[in-house]
């Protein structure tokens, strides 16, 4: 019998399985070739967004390895500059974050955790809401924006939550 005390974590854990999973289909479609490709000139550049999706995932590991992150004191990795390296670094993160929440129980993520640089505080959430917003629903909505540039480039666009113009649901 499962008890309610791992539930949280268990809940998360599957969701963000799924979720890696839809997000790496659309990463593989980006073409190392138009990494400097934009479609405005006040958008992020494909590859620039690419990586941030990589590395987002890295925040909730962060929130889970102490009750405050410095991002002054933070060794962010050089940007990737080609898919497979975008790629690696995706399932690198996503390998980290699964490890480091099958080391937690539910009550970690009532605890709260800080985001600073210096004094300077970014926010302060407890760690459900970091999973929540600052890693899935961030990621998400990256996904959609990485969908519509797929699109404008005429790359087709894997099946996400349903069909897609480009090929058939997944079951």
């Amino acid at each position: 019998m499962e008890t309610q005390t791992s539930s949280l974590q268990t809940a998360l854990s599957q969701e963000l399985k799924h979720e890696l999973s839809l997000t790496r289909r659309l990463l593989e479609r980006v073409p190392t070739e138009k990494f400097d490709w934009q479609p405005h000139p006040k958008s992020m550049k494909i590859g620039t967004l690419a990586s941030h999706m990589a590395n987002l995932v890295g925040f909730l590991e962060m929130s889970l390895q102490g009750p405050e992150t410095d991002m002054a004191t933070v060794q962010m990795p050089a940007s990737p500059t080609t898919t497979d390296e975008v790629l690696r670094r995706f399932d690198v993160n996503s390998e980290n974050i699964h490890k480091a929440l099958g080391q937690v129980d539910d009550a970690t993520f009532h605890d709260l955790w800080t985001m600073r640089r210096g004094e300077q505080v970014f926010m302060t959430m407890p760690r459900a809401a970091v999973a929540r917003t600052l890693v899935l629903n961030h990621l998400v909505h990256h996904r959609g924006q990485l969908s519509v540039y797929l699109r404008l480039l005429d790359i087709p666009v894997p099946a996400i939550y349903g069909g897609s113009a480009d090929e058939a649901p997944r079951r």
